[in-house]
């Protein structure tokens, strides 16, 4: 009989946002006119339309797939060189940042890069992940094997939880133990917090020290506002050396039903071998996306190309002025609630201690069936979200206004 694997098995109730759709869908099915008046505020997809700019390319593209002399098949695994170039250029050195554009993967998705980078990566490796995080860090490394069972609170051995509370602003400080590999995200998901030049530079520290990998995502870099907050990691001295960076075209340019990404691997990074030999990571990447990968279709490259021209450029700050807005009457809505209220001014998520005595789960049903409004359990991000819940501002502003109102007449 055919064997499957096993570490699957360890994995926890089923991911989080299937989850919340299974609890959405069983409050509908006793309230059908409940869907009506339903507003989603959980999970962090987009809501306003492409950019014009991109449909644009996207229909010249489209016209050129139409024609023999323009016609496009496979394409290099690795991304067009016109993106890459793009990206290349103005992403990082516009900003003083030396990247080649042979260090840019051009993918479907980083959330699918956060997962597959740990094929290039050994099963023995100890591994750091934030608590809160997004799901996807510790679910995919239990899959891989890289982990023992999860406990009662959903927490796994093998990995190195690095607690994120109020107290440090949910930015840990290094371990004092070494690891391997971290995983961080800033702007983070779910707690909305940014890490300063300083923190970072420790963690760089740290892993220049320790022979670590840093693997940093910023999906969403986009939304920082405050100059003095860095953008990307390799901003820091030292982290060519150290860091692979994750970023993504959905939450700037509205991609997450267009899917594109690209991930960062510095050619001087490198990681050892079992005999002890230091090899580096980048043609391993490359090994890894010419196998596995066809590349992204030409359309799609085309249509995150616009988003770097000026009309592009323009039209993502109106989008991301246009969410920072709903952050903005959504963090006043949970402090006027009298609730502990994070995230939301460098980042598009507002992450919310509940009423006193409340889990998260208790928190989302409550909101689910009182005031109709699909929030997400900190929980479901870890043990050290238990009693918060996060809220997502990628909305229409009409129906943000009235998420707002809602919040406020529950009455905490």
């Amino acid at each position: 009989m055919a064997r499957l694997n096993s570490h699957y098995l360890k994995l926890k109730a089923g991911y989080l946002f299937p989850e919340i759709n299974r609890r959405v869908k069983a409050f509908l099915d006793t309230d059908p006119e409940g869907a009506a008046r339903l507003i989603r505020c959980g999970i962090g997809d987009v809501t306003e339309p492409l950019p014009a700019s991109v449909r644009r390319a996207m229909h010249a593209a489209v016209e050129e797939m139409g024609a023999r002399e323009s016609f496009r098949g496979y394409g290099p695994e690795q991304g067009y060189e016109f993106l890459r170039e793009a990206i290349a250029a103005n992403d990082y050195r516009a900003h003083g940042i030396e990247i080649s554009n042979e260090e840019i993967f051009v993918s479907d998705g980083s959330k699918c890069d956060c997962g597959n980078i740990l094929d290039i990566f050994g099963s023995d490796n100890r591994i750091a992940v934030m608590d809160p995080v997004y799901p996807v860090y510790v679910d995919t490394n239990v899959m891989a094997g890289h982990t023992g069972e999860g406990d009662a609170s959903g927490l796994y051995d093998g990995l190195l939880y690095l607690a994120c509370t109020a107290e440090n602003g949910f930015v840990p400080a290094v371990p004092k133990e070494k690891v391997d590999l971290v995983y961080l995200c800033y702007p983070n998901n779910p707690t909305g917090a940014t890490a300063t030049r300083s923190q970072l530079t420790a963690w760089v520290d740290y892993a220049l020290k320790n022979d670590a990998v840093l693997l940093f995502d910023a999906a969403y870099e986009a939304y920082i506002r405050d100059p003095e907050i860095p953008r990307s990691i390799y901003e820091i001295p030292g982290a060519r050396k150290c860091a692979i960076e994750f970023r993504s075209f959905s939450k700037n340019g509205g991609f997450t039903g267009v899917r594109c990404a690209f991930t960062v691997v510095p050619k001087e990074l490198e990681c050892s071998t079992a005999s002890g030999e230091r090899r580096p990571l980048h043609p391993l990447w490359n090994r890894r996306f010419s196998t596995k990968f066809n590349g992204v279709s030409y359309v799609t490259q085309r249509a995150a190309e616009a988003l770097y021209s000026e009309e592009g450029r323009a039209e993502v700050a109106e989008l991301i002025h246009h969410y920072m807005g709903n952050a903005e009457i959504l963090v006043a809505a949970a402090k006027g609630c009298g609730l502990p209220t994070f995230g939301g001014t460098n980042a598009p998520y507002i992450w919310v201690h509940g009423p006193k005595g409340l889990t998260s789960w208790e928190i989302f049903d409550t909101v689910l069936k009182k005031a109709n409004v699909v929030v997400t359990p900190g929980s479901g991000f870890g043990p050290a979200g238990e009693g918060y819940f996060r809220i997502s501002s990628f909305n229409s502003r009409a129906n943000v206004e009235t998420v707002a109102a809602r919040l406020r007449a529950l009455g905490w």
